[in-house]
């Protein structure tokens, strides 16, 4: 291995805004209330605009607040092009995207197109009978000879991924909740839809677009019944990553995205192969791709709801793996290990309790150092971990209750199955935003959807934001960093912990800067020394500067570094001519 610059960077890709970006996530139901109604609004986020701004972030991702019956939090769209009065007006948008613009950010929304609600026009149309013209707009097959579904594909929220229209004796698809109907991408009419209602938004001055699930837009058209020959055998293999999904893509991308446009696909269950394709500019469909191996070195034999300790050696593999990867053809990631679908990593990965400082910090070096377009999820920039569940009723998330019964079906005590739920809800990360010590966190004057973690006293906005220890204080300089520092963006990545226990350290390297982070993810000290060869072409070549670190010491930059439980650093090295 020679740990020089790769040849293969282009530096003209350098050039697109997005890279040296950070985009922040607002989950807008638990971002901030301005109304007491106990649920978030356009308001709120229009209120704490100055705090992004002072966080350093760039792109603000705004999920959906279009009209839904939120029966999966607002994925289930009932019009896309009207905003849902629980979050406000269109003339609230309207002011939110001047206002963003105005301190010289920029917004992205969250588009759901590969399903919509029941309730959705189309659909209310579409079931009244076979021949209505929207029909076409949505997947129906007949039953199988028995009455059964037309195939064994299985929802992703459990039980079949079909349901029974009686009125007119055939099953339609649905993927996620059984109110989430999957729309026919294969009908032309349907893709006009959707570039039609992504351009009204970008008429209104947003950036870009977050794609949810975009790559199971494309289903085999065959509908065959799953065999299970590649698990976890539910139908994913007929409709992940589907036989026309980069056509649907490319002619997306000709019909709304300008040059200066942000996009981001969510990528169910896909392949770096894919990846590549979905996020290198020559190809011309989005400028970065979310994947999910990562968040799965928890589950055992790939089942979520099931329990195990993360594997740390198969965490450090996959992201090398993909920033590898997708550097060396073209690709760009999308850097996330918090988000509204996803426990908090804090909880998840590191120490929530007594080294949760300390752990918030090392996570966030660690991510913010990699190359791709890093994301911020609310909450996650001052160190919020998994609330404290005491009871199945504080939980609201349709997935986690399903499940909750399912786990018991399936012979689980409701304390083993409250257990499970504990670690792999997707409320864990949708508790209202901790704005300071007052009463529900500053979140609302009334009673909030969802609890509020108890430590909200201690682990708040206002706690941190003139504190130059806090986590916050911690996100403001790494944010600032990937827009100084050129090596975070095109520098070569190189690995350099192979097979250590406790610590992930990784190099980016170019011919003007080497920058360095060493991790120890693990409660006890840790000693690290760098491979010979690395150490002999970069340590003690140039003047090495600390950047960022989250202990009171500031260690010089040499062959072995000793690590305290949880501590993170990272170097910059500029070579000397």
């Amino acid at each position: 291995m020679t740990f020089g610059r790769d040849q293969t960077v282009n530096e003209a890709k350098e050039q697109e805004w997005w890279r040296r970006s950070t985009v922040y996530q607002v989950y807008p139901k638990s971002f901030k209330d301005t109304t007491g109604s106990g649920q978030g609004d356009i308001r709120g986020l229009l209120e704490k605009l100055d705090y992004l701004q002072d966080l350093g972030i760039d792109i603000i991702w705004l999920q959906p607040v279009y009209v839904s019956p939120q029966n999966d939090n607002g994925y289930d769209v009932a019009d896309y092009c009207e905003i849902d009065p629980q979050f406000g007006t269109m003339e609230d948008f309207d002011e939110l995207a001047a206002e963003v613009r105005r301190r010289g950010m920029n917004l992205m929304l969250d588009i759901v197109v590969n399903h919509s609600s029941t309730e959705h026009k189309w659909f209310q149309e579409a079931k009244k009978s076979k021949d209505n013209p929207y029909r076409d707009y949505y997947i129906w097959r007949d039953p199988k000879p028995d009455g059964s579904a037309p195939n064994n594909w299985q929802s992703k929220f459990g039980g079949s991924a079909w349901q029974f229209d009686e009125g007119t004796g055939q099953y339609f698809l649905t993927l996620f909740d059984k109110t989430q109907a999957d729309l026919n991408w294969e009908n032309p009419q349907v893709r006009e839809e959707v570039y039609n209602l992504m351009s009204f938004w970008a008429n209104k001055g947003v950036c870009g677009f977050r794609m949810d699930v975009i790559n199971l837009i494309s289903k085999d058209q065959q509908f065959s019944d799953d065999d299970g020959s590649v698990p976890p055998g539910d139908g994913r293999k007929y409709y992940t990553d589907g036989p026309r999904v980069h056509e649907y893509l490319k002619e997306m991308n000709q019909r709304v995205f300008g040059p200066d446009t942000v996009t981001v696909g969510e990528m169910s269950s896909t392949s770096m192969e894919h990846c590549i394709r979905y996020s290198n500019p020559e190809e011309r469909e989005f400028s970065m791709t979310f994947n999910f191996h990562h968040l799965k070195v928890d589950y055992p034999g790939g089942k979520k709801w099931e329990l195990m300790p993360y594997d740390f050696e198969q965490l450090k593999a996959l992201l090398s793996e993909w920033q590898t990867g997708m550097q060396q053809r073209g690709g760009w990631n999308a850097l996330f290990l918090n988000n509204h679908d996803q426990p908090r990593a804090l909880s998840r990965f590191a120490d929530d309790g007594e080294y949760r400082v300390e752990s918030a910090k090392m996570l966030a070096t660690t991510l913010h150092g990699l190359q791709g377009t890093p994301y911020v999820f609310q909450g996650e920039e001052i160190g919020m971990p998994n609330p404290h569940w005491n009871h199945i009723g504080e939980l609201r998330d349709i997935e986690s209750l399903n499940m909750y019964k399912i786990l018991q079906e399936q012979g689980k005590t409701p304390e083993e199955a409250l257990d499970i739920i504990r670690e792999r809800s997707r409320d864990n990360s949708r508790t209202p935003m901790q704005w300071d010590d007052s009463l529900q966190a500053g979140f609302t004057t009334g009673t909030p959807w969802i609890k509020v973690d108890e430590r909200y006293r201690e682990i708040n906005v206002q706690n941190q934001l003139n504190d130059p220890d806090s986590v916050y204080s911690h996100y403001k300089k790494l944010i600032a960093l990937r827009k100084e520092i050129d090596a975070l963006t095109g520098g070569k990545y190189v690995r350099l912990d192979e097979g250590h226990p406790q610590v992930f350290a990784y190099a980016r390297i170019t011919d003007a800067e080497t920058v360095v982070v060493v991790s120890n993810f693990s409660g006890s000290g840790a000693v690290f020394d760098f491979p010979e060869e690395f150490a002999a072409q970069h340590i003690g070549r140039g003047a090495a500067e600390l950047l960022a670190g989250n202990t009171k010491s500031s260690p010089a930059l040499e062959e072995r570094i000793e690590l305290t439980p949880y501590s993170s650093y990272m170097w910059i090295i500029r070579q000397t001519r």
